[in-house]
């Protein structure tokens, strides 16, 4: 049927427009370097005075934050990647990209510090990201990659850093949301209960039925653990269970508190835990594989796919960093209007497979 009857049929259904419209979207408009780099430099700013406004709010009286950087997190990274594989394409053509790329960088500070501000689990994202499209560009820009002692010790000195002044600055400012020493410790508390409930009720196609929150009224899967944005269900008009107001504390017990691989596999089974890991693993080779196909183009002297080129690998990027961090530490990361935002990246990515076997044989 067309009309979806649960929470996996219409992920499904909406991933299905959203690759088609994607492809489409590919393969009609031209995209230039010059046109990509405009873009994901306005979307880079976007998102970045919208980080800075949200986490802005966390100190303001009587005003309610949005917390933004959960469903946009991983477009920030896909815009900023972007952003920076366009500069250096310019580079690889021999045009100056000083201002571009000092530009970047000042937009990478922004929204480290905006974001971080707002969610912990934005920071590792962020910085991942940056890790994986540094590594993609060195391959493609033949750039040395040398990971020294030294390197290790200042990613690693910089993170605890960033941890300490935020959890000093929960103390000093009295603002708890701001701790990271309290959602660790949340976590430790509420984790063990999580992880045995979905482990002991598991099974191949979803739980055991009467095992999730709505108790008897439970479906045995797609009970809403997982689910397209609660605001999208509710203007299709469609009947599925939700956890809405109060209840979303309910949900927390999954989608805070585990990774996503529990919250896939007690949702949607076993089973529907494989088919998103061969489709992950699809998707990343695929880009992959692309990006050898415009990388030789280009070194020969085509000037044709660049664009597409720094296109996809600011969505390959953003792919691979939120597949890691949604499906091994925060399920949220991959849960609700990220879930849209990820469904985007993927398409992103596949897109660029149809459009080089029609014009890159």
């Amino acid at each position: 049927m067309l009309i979806a009857q649960n929470h996996l049929q219409l992920i499904i259904e909406v991933a299905v427009i959203i690759h088609m419209g994607v492809l489409l979207l590919i393969n009609i408009i031209p995209f230039t370097l010059s046109m990509v780099l405009f873009l994901s430099l306005i979307l880079t700013m976007l998102l970045a005075g919208i980080f800075s406004i949200d986490s802005a709010m966390l100190f303001l009286p009587f005003v309610s934050h949005q917390e933004f950087t959960h469903p946009f997190g991983p477009l920030a990274v896909f815009a900023w990647v972007t952003l920076s594989a366009s500069a250096s394409l310019l580079s690889e053509v021999e045009i100056k990209s000083t201002s571009i790329t000092a530009l970047s960088l000042i937009l990478f500070g922004v929204i480290a510090v905006a974001g971080g501000l707002m969610h912990r689990s934005f920071l590792i994202l962020w910085f991942l990201g940056w890790f994986i499209g540094y590594f993609i560009m060195s391959k493609s820009f033949r750039r040395s990659v040398k990971i020294t002692r030294k390197r290790v010790v200042t990613a690693v000195g910089a993170a605890v850093g960033g941890f300490a002044i935020l959890e000093i600055l929960s103390k000093v400012l009295n603002a708890s949301v701001l701790s990271p020493l309290l959602r660790l410790s949340r976590i430790e508390e509420y984790s063990l209960p999580s992880l045995k409930m979905v482990i002991n009720n598991t099974q191949l196609w979803g739980h055991v039925q009467g095992s999730c929150y709505w108790a008897s009224s439970c479906l045995g899967g797609s009970d809403g653990y997982l689910s397209l944005p609660m605001n999208l269900i509710n203007t299709l008009t469609l009947p599925f269970p939700l956890f809405f107001g109060v209840l979303v504390t309910k949900k927390d017990i999954i989608d805070y508190m585990l990774p996503g691989i529990f919250g896939v596999a007690f949702d949607f089974g076993y089973g529907g835990l494989l088919a998103l890991l061969c489709w992950c693993a699809f998707v990343m080779a695929s880009g992959f594989y692309v990006l050898r196909k415009y990388r030789s183009k280009r070194r020969v002297g085509s000037r044709r796919y660049l664009g597409r080129e720094a296109l996809l690998i600011g969505a390959l990027t953003a792919f691979i960093a939120q597949s890691i961090i949604g499906l091994f530490l925060f399920n949220r990361t991959l849960n609700g209007s990220a879930m849209l935002t990820y469904i985007f990246l993927s398409a992103m990515v596949v897109a660029h497979l149809v459009s080089v076997r029609s014009s890159l044989r």
